[in-house]
C-alpha cells in the first residue's frame, strides 16, 4: 500500500521517463488546437449575431437569450466531466465531444429558425461542457502541479488565438459567402482536429490511471529521472468544494467569465452597432482585446511559474496576482459609458478585458493544487461548471439592458461597467478568504 504524503513537492519534481519536455509540450499543443477550435464555436455567435438577426428578424434581448441558453447547458455539461473521465480515457472522451461540436450546429444550416437555433446551441453548450475540465485534466496530465501556470495560461489563451487567427477568417466568410458558410468551416475544422488527435494524442503521467512505462530517446533533451507513481488516497468532495479558496475563487471566476461570455456574443455588435464600425471592421476589431489578454495571460504563466520554483507562495502568485489583474480591469470599465470616442472605448474594453484574462490560467491552477490527481477532473468541472453561471446571466442581461437603453453604445457600455463592479467586489473577497497553500494541507493532509 502506498505511503500517504503530506506534501506535493515528490509529485512536482517527478519526471516520466518516457516524457520528455519536448513531448509534454507537444501533447498540450494537441489540447490547445482543440480548445481553440472551442472557442472558436462559442465565438461565432458573436460574428453572425448581426446576420442572423436581420434574417430571423431578431432583438437583441432574444440573441442574448440564445447566448445565456448556451452556458446554461455548458453549466450543466460540465458537472458529467468526472463521469466521463470516469468511464472512458482522455483520448475518447474528447474525441466524442469534439465531434458532437463538430455535427450539431449542421441542422441550423439547412433551417434557419430561432427554436433550431436555440436548439442547436443549447446542444453545443452540453457537449461543451465537460470538455473544459477535460482538456484541463489532459493537459495537467503532462505537467506536474508547480508548473501548470503557464500551460494553463495556454489553454486560456486559446480563446484569445481563436479571435486573432479565427475570427476575421469567419468574419471574412460570413460577410462574402454568408453565416452558413461560416458554421460550416468550423465544422470542418472540428474534422481536421479529431485525425490530429487520433494520430497523436497520449497521456501525461501525471493522472490517477496507470501508466505504462516506455523508452523514448530524444537528441535534445535527456531524461534521467526514473518515474515513480505518486498515489493519495481520495478526500471527501466536500473538503474540496466547501475551501474557503475554492468558494471565494468561484465568486470571482463566475464574474470574469460573464464578462467573457459578454466579449464572446456581443463585442462585434458592439464596436459595429454601438460604435459604427463596419462589419469587417468589426469582426476583425474582435481580435484586439484577445490580443492584449494572450500576452498579458503567457507573460503571467511564465512568470509565476518561476516565482514558485523561486519560493513565493502560491497565494502570492496564483491569487493576488490575477485579484490585481481584476482591480485594474473594473477601473477601466467603470469610466467605460464616460467615453464618446469609439476608438478609445475600444482601447478600453481591450485593456480591461487583457488585464481580466490572466485570472483564468492562475486561478485554474491554484484549484487544480487543492486536490488529489485522481480528483482533478471532478474537481475542475465542478469548478467551471460554477464558473459558467456568469454566462447565464450575463448574455441575456446584456441583450435586455441595450434593447432598453437610448442608445446601442450606452447599453453596452453599461453592462461591462456593471461587470467590471462586480469583478471588483469579488477579487476583495478572493484576497481576503483565498489561500491554496492553507486549504491544500487542509484538504490533503
Amino acid at each position: 500500500m502506498a505511503q500517504h504524503r503530506n506534501d506535493v513537492q515528490p509529485e512536482s519534481s517527478v519526471v516520466p521517463v518516457f516524457g520528455t519536455r519536448k513531448r509534454a509540450w507537444t501533447m498540450t499543443g494537441l489540447v490547445v488546437f482543440l480548445y481553440v477550435v472551442n472557442y472558436a464555436d462559442k465565438a461565432v455567435l458573436g460574428i453572425i449575431a448581426q446576420p442572423l438577426a436581420r434574417e430571423l428578424g431578431l432583438k437583441s434581448s432574444q440573441i442574448g437569450m440564445v447566448g445565456s441558453l448556451f452556458f446554461l447547458m455548458f453549466c450543466i455539461g460540465g458537472f458529467m466531466a468526472g463521469p466521463l473521465n470516469k468511464y472512458l480515457t482522455l483520448r475518447w472522451a474528447l474525441l466524442i465531444l469534439a465531434a458532437i461540436w463538430s455535427v450539431v450546429m449542421l441542422p441550423l444550416v439547412l433551417g434557419a429558425s430561432l427554436a433550431m437555433l436555440i436548439v442547436s446551441r443549447m446542444l453545443l453548450g452540453l457537449a461543451e461542457g465537460p470538455s473544459s475540465a477535460l482538456m484541463h485534466t489532459a493537459a495537467y496530465s503532462w505537467h506536474p502541479p508547480a508548473k501548470r501556470g503557464l500551460p494553463g495560461a495556454m489553454l486560456a489563451g486559446s480563446a484569445s488565438v481563436a479571435k486573432i487567427a479565427l475570427a476575421p477568417v469567419l468574419t471574412f466568410i460570413a460577410v462574402h459567402y454568408g453565416w452558413r458558410a461560416a458554421v460550416l468551416s468550423l465544422s470542418v475544422l472540428g474534422l481536421v482536429w479529431m485525425g490530429c488527435w487520433l494520430a497523436g494524442w497520449s497521456e501525461g503521467p501525471y493522472t490517477s490511471k496507470a501508466v505504462k512505462a516506455t523508452k523514448q530517446a530524444d537528441t535534445e533533451e535527456s531524461v534521467e529521472t526514473t518515474a515513480k507513481a505518486v498515489t493519495e488516497p481520495n478526500v471527501p468532495w466536500r473538503k474540496i468544494l466547501l475551501s474557503r479558496t475554492f468558494v471565494s475563487c468561484c465568486f470571482l471566476i463566475a464574474a470574469i467569465y460573464a464578462l467573457t461570455t459578454v466579449v464572446l456574443t456581443w463585442l462585434p455588435s458592439y464596436f459595429e452597432v454601438g460604435l459604427g464600425y463596419s462589419a469587417m471592421q468589426a469582426g476583425s476589431m474582435f481580435a484586439l482585446p484577445s490580443i492584449v489578454g494572450l500576452i498579458l495571460m503567457i507573460t503571467s504563466g511564465s512568470v509565476t511559474d518561476k516565482l514558485i520554483g523561486r519560493g513565493f507562495t502560491s497565494r502570492t502568485v496564483r491569487i493576488i496576482v490575477p485579484c490585481v489583474g481584476v482591480l485594474i480591469c473594473g477601473s477601466i470599465l467603470l469610466f467605460l459609458p464616460q467615453i464618446s470616442a469609439p476608438a478609445l472605448a475600444v482601447a478600453m474594453v481591450s485593456i480591461g478585458y487583457g488585464f481580466s484574462a490572466i485570472t483564468f490560467p492562475l486561478i485554474n491552477a491554484a484549484i487544480s493544487e487543492l486536490c488529489p490527481p485522481q480528483q482533478t477532473a471532478g474537481t475542475m468541472g465542478f469548478f467551471l461548471a460554477i464558473m459558467s453561471i456568469g454566462g447565464l446571466i450575463a448574455p441575456y442581461a446584456t441583450g435586455v439592458i441595450v434593447d432598453n437603453a437610448a442608445t446601442a453604445a450606452d447599453g453596452y457600455a453599461q453592462s461591462f461597467q456593471a461587470i467590471g463592479i462586480i469583478g471588483v467586489i469579488a477579487a476583495v473577497l478572493v484576497l481576503v478568504f483565498a489561500n491554496p497553500d492553507r486549504d491544500r494541507k487542509l484538504i490533503r493532509g
